[in-house]
């Protein structure tokens, strides 16, 4: 895998077999940013989403979550994120580095709280804001196993 690079844009994906959310942020910034939820199961549709979420903002690196349980083995979602990440590094040719996730649905939960985000608009919302929480932790210590 290539050095993290300085600059550019980082999309950052909280994987989930019905749903997938995605954050963004620049490197400079360090700053990450729910941007959507990808809410459909069918793969073509979901990398076709993918696709032009990378042809708007132009990433130099992909971050993906991996699910884990409390005593720090992979979660079978976290299996899937895994090979998740591996697909879009073969798909777009984009370095993938991976993240545990542990806790960011519940950060992202209060951050949307916090927000004053009703709770009947917290659901529709949460993945997305749990992938930001995925990408602020990534920009705060940098994972070291490439896809």
């Amino acid at each position: 895998m290539s050095p993290r690079p300085a600059r550019g844009a980082v999309l950052a994906f909280d994987f989930g077999e019905k749903r997938i959310g995605v954050a963004v942020g620049e490197l400079e910034l360090a700053i990450p940013h729910a941007l959507t939820v990808i809410a459909t199961e069918d793969n073509d549709s979901r990398f076709a989403a993918i696709a032009a979420l990378i042809t708007e903002w132009r990433p130099v690196r992909l971050v993906v979550g991996i699910a884990s349980h409390a005593d720090g083995a992979v979660h079978e979602t976290g299996r899937l994120a895994r090979r998740f990440g591996q697909r879009l590094h073969g798909r777009f040719g984009l370095d993938v580095d991976f993240i545990d996730e542990r806790l960011t649905s519940i950060a992202a939960e209060a951050a949307l709280r916090d927000a004053g985000v009703r709770a009947d608009k917290r659901a529709a919302l949460l993945d997305a804001a749990a992938a930001a929480e995925i990408l602020r932790s990534w920009f705060a210590a940098p994972p070291e196993n490439p896809a």
